[in-house]
């Protein structure tokens, strides 16, 4: 059973609060869950100590037994100094799609031939 630490959206529309919760993987987003470990509520300020509750004791516990946190809840872990996350680098991101690639090759071949005349 892959168990994951992850987050369970609660609270009213455009009013986000979440649970930090250990769920099986296959479980949905804002249903069963194992056990609660905090919350995380983005609407206050980021420097607020309520900003991110989270019971570091159990969140150790849950990684021991082989508990994967979700890229957010790593974040977390790791301003808690629980866990090491690696910096991501996706330059494949930047690059523009095929139809954009197209109109910048016909756009360049107008301008060439624009050049010429």
């Amino acid at each position: 059973m892959p168990l994951k630490i992850r987050l369970a959206r609660g609270g009213a529309k455009k009013r986000p609060v979440y649970r930090i919760v250990v769920a099986d993987a296959r479980a949905p987003r804002d249903g069963r869950f194992i056990e609660k470990l905090g919350t995380y509520n983005p609407m206050l300020a980021k420097d607020s100590a309520e900003r991110v509750v989270l019971d570091i004791e159990k969140a150790k516990e849950w990684i021991a037994k082989g508990a994967q946190p979700t890229d957010r809840v790593l974040r977390f872990l790791d301003a808690a100094g629980v866990l090491k996350r690696e910096a991501r680098n996706n330059p494949e991101k930047a690059k523009p799609g095929k139809k954009m690639e197209e109109r910048a090759a016909e756009r360049a071949k107008k301008a060439g031939e624009a050049a010429a005349e």
